[in-house]
């Protein structure tokens, strides 16, 4: 299938000349406005203010994490989290919760990555009616809540046989993020070269071509951040595997914190044994994010600017 020039461009205007801007703003501008800004932002004091609440955040969200760690390493120290190996609670399989978790958000990440691709190079790269009110309806389900889809997809789910599947699981997770991730992508895809796209068309690319050769790889760092991000929000989701997933042998990380709540009791053995659960149980999250930190912070930030 073959495209033209007109359709497979971003829909972006051509930025004005600077130099009749600067004339409209004072021919007389001798760089002072200029200087005093750089000042005002590059200040010690707001430095020193901006760094003192980023320290205070850190430590409030550091602090539950430093309790466990310390909660957990009382009584036996490291061998409560070795116990909990050797001795599973309730029937409960670190490994287990780990696997569980890896194929959940693993099935979430490759919807959400699917859909959002192919809907942010329609909304950005393409041109066609009804486009901005099309990308306008598909922000409105942003406000939905998650609570709004329970009995939704509760039928849906019960009408195609998804209980105790991880398919189940991952689709509602997926309708949920897939409005982020259009909006991210969409926002990526906007900023790409337009000079690309015209030359694809030029020579003659039709859209699968120009999909899978142009825009896939310039959008590398939005997909791994929207990839990580759909991982960390499945380690967190609670919801939706409590009520699709009733195997015990299928819990995800999140259900099995709840599960070795009720299954230990109040012993300092236990209450450590329980702490120590959920140290290792947050570790693959962690661990996710720091490996992907880099391409989340130029993901989210992407689209913020225009060149």
């Amino acid at each position: 299938m073959s495209t033209s020039i007109t359709d497979v461009r971003p829909d972006r205007a051509a930025a004005p000349p600077a130099e009749p801007v600067a004339a409209a703003r004072g021919q007389h501008d001798d760089g002072t406005h200029g200087a005093v800004l750089a000042r005002a932002v590059t200040s010690r004091r707001d430095q020193a203010v901006m760094y003192a609440i980023l320290a205070v955040m850190a430590a409030l969200w550091a602090f539950p994490l430093y309790a466990a760690i310390r909660k957990s390493l009382e009584v036996h120290g490291f061998d409560n989290y070795l116990s909990l190996f050797t001795d599973p609670v309730g029937d409960i399989s670190i490994p287990r919760t780990y696997l569980n978790s890896l194929i959940v958000g693993l099935l979430h990440a490759v919807a959400v990555v699917v859909v959002s691709t192919s809907a942010g190079y329609a909304f950005s790269i393409l041109r066609w009616p009804g486009r901005d009110l099309a990308f306008a309806v598909a922000l409105l389900f942003l406000a939905i809540p998650a609570a709004a889809m329970i009995v939704p997809a509760y039928r849906i789910n019960n009408e195609l046989g998804l209980f105790n599947s991880y398919l189940g699981v991952a689709l509602p997770e997926a309708a949920i993020t897939i409005p982020f991730g259009v909006l991210l992508m969409r926002n990526f895809g906007r900023n790409l070269q337009p000079a690309l796209f015209e030359a694809a068309g030029v020579d003659g690319a039709g859209h699968l071509r120009v999909f899978r050769s142009i825009f896939l790889p310039l959008c590398r760092p939005a997909l791994i951040n929207l990839s990580v991000l759909c991982f960390v929000w499945s380690l967190q989701d609670f919801m939706w595997p409590s009520i699709f997933l009733r195997d015990r042998g299928m819990q995800t990380a999140a259900q099995a914190v709840a599960t070795l709540n009720t299954g230990l009791g109040a012993s300092p053995t236990d209450i450590a044994r329980y702490n120590a659960s959920l140290v290792l149980l947050a570790i693959p999250a962690i661990v996710i994010v720091l490996f992907g930190m880099r391409h989340i912070i130029g993901g989210l930030s992407s689209g913020g600017t225009k060149e």
